[in-house]
């Protein structure tokens, strides 16, 4: 008989549990999210997945004031003494953060099969 807490069917099952974030001071932590705001707008834009003009307005907005705020991140960085990225760690942060999914929307989708 199955325990109370075990679901009856595979449906009902959670998501694997996400890896932890890297340890990453707090002016990384903000690169990484602010970095991975502009991907989100730039996918947003993109002409190829593009729906109408006024989203790809709106995300164009929204990208200006997002890139101001990862120049922000990493002039605090530097101000900070941070004068090296550690790209193998913040990659871990990314993927973790879903980066993959997100930068795949900047870029053309595959060509339809004709």
């Amino acid at each position: 008989m199955p325990h109370e807490d075990t679901p009856r069917d595979a449906a009902h099952r959670w998501p694997p549990p996400l890896p932890p974030l890297p340890a990453l001071t707090r002016a990384e932590g903000e690169l990484v999210d602010r970095y991975l705001e502009v991907l989100d707008q730039l996918g947003r834009i993109n002409p190829a997945r593009a729906h109408d003009t006024y989203s790809g307005l709106r995300a164009a907005q929204r990208l200006v004031v997002a890139a101001t705020a990862l120049r922000d991140a990493l002039a605090a960085m530097h101000e900070r003494g941070e004068r090296e990225v550690y790209g193998r760690t913040l990659t871990r942060a990314m993927r973790v953060l879903d980066g993959e999914r997100r930068a795949r929307r900047v870029m053309l989708p595959p060509e339809a099969a004709n």
